[in-house]
């Protein structure tokens, strides 16, 4: 009997040592939101549902402001000098991401033009090039969540946003929690609206209904793996 097991568990020992070697690290990011709370809220439990660590994961808001050139020097700053009260070194990510909204901000069109000229210019602690992506939303980050329970096909302002999700999640309040929990049966469904969305509208639009919220969620989905 043991002669006959034998091979079998040598090749599983070396398909496990194969699997182990080809397995990349997971990339680490910095994701700096102009919100205080609902956006962080809503990423951190994304982070929790799916166990994705703090050493790989750091969602923070914005110390400096929130327009979105503030947000965006804020995640420019904590990587190039890291935070020493939260443990994260200089220069420690490999991917830096802000989340903001169009809303009436005055600096909204300027961030993404400075994320898009910062993309790829900064290097990390392993000397690799670090993408800078801005996650934008118009009008405002509810758009994201609205698209869960219903089509948006004509621009909106924020406030329309907000009481058109409260008709579905009417417990719905900013800086709230649990948002992931009430619509995370409905990512699909989000996802393919967002698309269609991005078909026919950019977030240098700032006019037209856009969100690009899906690409971080499905980023956080696949570190999981």
């Amino acid at each position: 009997m043991g002669k006959d097991n034998q091979p079998k568990h040598r090749q599983a020992a070396r398909d496990l040592k194969r699997r182990a070697a080809v397995r990349q690290p997971y990339e680490r990011l910095l994701i700096v939101c102009e919100g205080e709370k609902t956006e962080p809220q809503y990423l951190c439990e994304i982070q929790r549902a799916y166990r994705l660590a703090t050493a790989h994961v750091q969602v923070l808001h914005s110390q400096f402001g929130t327009e979105p050139q503030q947000v965006l020097e804020y995640a420019l700053t904590v990587f190039k000098d890291g935070d020493r009260d939260r443990g994260l070194h200089p220069r420690g990510f490999d991917r830096i991401i802000v989340v903001f909204d169009r809303d009436e901000h005055q600096s909204y069109h300027a961030a993404l033009a400075q994320a898009e000229a910062q993309n790829g210019r900064l290097r990390n602690d392993n000397g690799v090039a670090v993408p800078v992506e801005a996650v934008a939303s118009v009008p405002c980050f509810e758009l994201w969540l609205l698209l869960h329970f219903e089509e948006v096909l004509a621009p909106l302002h924020r406030h329309e946003a907000l009481e058109r999700l409260k008709k579905h999640l009417p417990g719905y309040e900013k800086g709230g929690g649990g948002h992931w929990a009430a619509t995370s049966g409905r990512v699909a469904v989000a996802t393919q609206r967002a698309l269609r969305l991005a078909e026919t509208a950019t977030a240098h639009d700032g006019a037209q209904p856009y969100s690009a919220m899906h690409e971080l969620v499905s980023r956080l989905a696949h570190l999981k793996d």
